[in-house]
């Protein structure tokens, strides 16, 4: 028979249960925003035509969904005090099926499969830009893992790989139905190759991790976010092409600036930076 446990080892036990749905609980959110990207795969696959553009903006809608769960993860990792070695791997893994495979076959299926048939040529650079798009995702995670604990935290160096899926989502949410234009079809494959470049390159995109702690910063995160709730109710899909092109264009912006010697705002450590700059990690 069982031993019946004394109040102060049900005490312990209920802790340890806790503790360890406390660390479970970030990797949880990160499949979730596995099983968006898996989702918007069928999709896209199991479209029931090239014009079926209702598959499309559920396809690319599920990419946006799966970016708010790969930022939200991380954050409740830090919340909780439950960041580990794990958490990053995974949501590496996680973030190269959501935000690499996903909208590589979700863009080839949106811009490049029905222009195909008439030309051949038009496919076959998209399938290259398609597949030039999720190596550069891939090399961006790698560089990422390795340079985690050596780069400012206020900064990402290149496009994230989520914004970049984003990026990609945001012209499919504008425009669902697929493209059946060979110059459109080109124009588009321009953006794969333009976003992979963005995301490998050195260039520093900000990543609003570090927050500042003056005592108004609270109050203007609550009015940055509503008007962006308002702005979002407005415009609805053509919000998401609006705030990731400008998100892209202030970033480029910044490194100009920095280029030219502004430092209105303090460009990124390159090496060996504070500890207390870089004492965060992503779960």
């Amino acid at each position: 028979m069982r031993r019946k446990l004394n109040p102060e080892e049900r005490r312990a036990r209920r802790k340890r249960a806790v503790r360890r749905s406390k660390f479970a609980l970030p990797s949880a959110i990160t499949l979730i925003s596995v099983l968006c990207g898996f989702s918007s795969v069928i999709i896209s696959i199991n479209a029931t035509s090239l014009s079926d553009q209702n598959s499309f903006l559920w396809a690319a809608s599920l990419l946006i969904l799966a970016a708010i769960f790969d930022g939200l993860d991380g954050r409740v990792a830090r919340a909780t005090r439950t960041t580990s070695k794990f958490g990053v791997q995974l949501d590496s893994l996680a973030d190269a099926l959501s935000f690499g495979m996903a909208p590589a076959i979700l863009a080839y299926r949106y811009g490049f499969l029905a222009v195909g048939h008439e030309d051949p040529q038009a496919r076959a650079v998209g399938w290259a830009a398609s597949f030039f798009f999720l190596a550069c995702g891939a090399l961006r995670l790698a560089r990422f893992n390795v340079q985690v604990e050596r780069t400012d935290i206020r900064f990402f160096v290149g496009m994230p790989i989520p914004v970049g899926a984003a990026c990609v989502a945001s012209v499919i949410l504008k425009w669902p139905t697929p493209i059946s234009s060979t110059s459109m079809s080109y124009l588009f494959s321009c953006e794969l190759f333009l976003v992979g470049i963005f995301m490998i390159s050195n260039l520093s995109f900000p990543s609003f991790k570090k927050m500042p702690y003056h005592s108004k910063a609270a109050l203007w995160i609550t009015i940055a976010f509503l008007l962006l709730l308002c702005l979002l109710v407005i415009f609805k899909a053509a919000f998401f092409l609006g705030f990731f092109a400008a998100y892209t264009l202030v970033s480029l912006a910044l490194n100009l600036g920095w280029q030219l010697g502004w430092r209105g705002v303090q460009p990124p450590y390159s090496t060996n930076p504070p500890r207390e700059v870089n004492d965060e990690n992503i779960g």
